[in-house]
């Protein structure tokens, strides 16, 4: 379904709206990304730079969210997301 999305983008021009949690799909799918967070945008910029070297707490839980094949690595980004997650609510220094 992505794909055709850019397939008809390609061949028309149109301009889509994509809202999703997923990054790696708004990577695939998207030219330039708005991280929003509590309403506000906290990142803005080209898609490859956002996902790739993200600045914002949020945008790095968003990356390690999605799903990997592989489960060492599923692991340390479980762990690497909930690090965050406490970092940001304040439980860790």
């Amino acid at each position: 379904m992505l794909d055709l999305l850019i397939e008809i983008q390609q061949r028309t021009g149109v301009a889509y709206l994509f809202v999703s949690h997923d990054l790696s799909v708004v990577r695939h799918i998207s030219h330039r990304v708005a991280v929003l967070y509590r309403g506000e945008i906290v990142e803005y910029g080209d898609a490859d730079q956002v996902t790739s070297d993200p600045t914002h707490p949020y945008t790095r839980k968003l990356l390690m969210s999605a799903p990997v094949a592989d489960p060492a690595q599923q692991r340390v980004r479980r762990l690497e997301r909930q690090r965050l997650i406490a970092e940001q609510s304040g439980l860790v220094a």
